[in-house]
């Protein structure tokens, strides 16, 4: 009986991998370009917004390009796997940044603007049928990873998130992200274009992600370096 119900319950854990892999495609392609704009909404209702190109390659690297506003135009981040770099024009090197940090401010921080594929950096502990939607509790692989522990409520139907709480080692929540506004993207894209977060640390503040482009394309390695950070303009073309 014991051995019969642990491999159930492996048979499960695979079955949840698969569908994390799963989230995964349906959220972003393997390697892609995406615009999206982000807002950060203070207390008193003023914003601050950010327009960005994005350019993913499998399931580790990324590159953003600050499009507007005019004085970060030119802005760019690089992430490879748990590490980030800022490069800013006319001031020489990049420099090393955290996935806690946020290069625009606000609730996102860096690892949320720069997302990597979930099972990149997660592994799922348990799974459970909520009628409404599919629970996932997922677990860090390594402590470099932002949030230890992350419980996403996913959609049955389309498989992508609805809600996604975020959790330290502490079992303290840092904020929730909320799933909104499925689009068509074309290229059998469907997903959520509008990401809301919200955190008990930052009471009053709200920051928006909205996805206006998402599309398969291939980049070359070469595009991911140091060397060829301050070149991130030539991606768009």
């Amino acid at each position: 009986m014991k051995i019969t119900a642990l491999l159930l319950t492996l048979s499960l854990m695979l079955s949840a991998e698969n569908i994390l892999e799963d989230i995964d495609r349906k959220l972003t392609p393997v390697s892609a370009q995406m615009y999206k704009k982000l807002i950060n909404i203070e207390p008193d209702g003023s914003k601050k917004e950010f327009l960005l190109f994005q350019a993913k390659k499998d399931k580790d690297k990324m590159i953003s390009l600050f499009l507007e506003p005019e004085s970060d135009k030119g802005r760019a981040t690089l992430r490879l796997g748990d590490n980030m770099w800022l490069y800013i024009p006319n001031v020489g090197k990049p420099l090393r940044i955290t996935s806690m940090q946020s290069v625009v401010g606000g609730v996102f921080n860096n690892a949320d603007i720069m997302r990597l594929d979930f099972s990149t950096e997660y592994d799922v502990t348990s799974s459970k049928d909520m009628k409404e939607y599919l629970e996932l509790e997922l677990k860090a692989k390594n402590d470099t990873v932002s949030y230890d522990k992350l419980i996403m409520q996913v959609d049955k139907k389309h498989l992508t998130p609805i809600q996604i709480e975020c959790y330290t080692s502490t079992g303290m929540l840092i904020k929730t992200l909320y799933y909104k506004e499925p689009k068509d993207f074309g290229d059998n894209i469907i997903r959520p274009a509008v990401v809301e977060t919200e955190s008990p640390m930052y009471k009053g503040y709200k920051s928006v992600m909205i996805y206006g482009k998402i599309s398969p394309k291939e980049f070359a390695d070469e595009a991911f370096t140091l060397d060829n950070l301050s070149k991130a303009s030539d991606l768009r073309r």
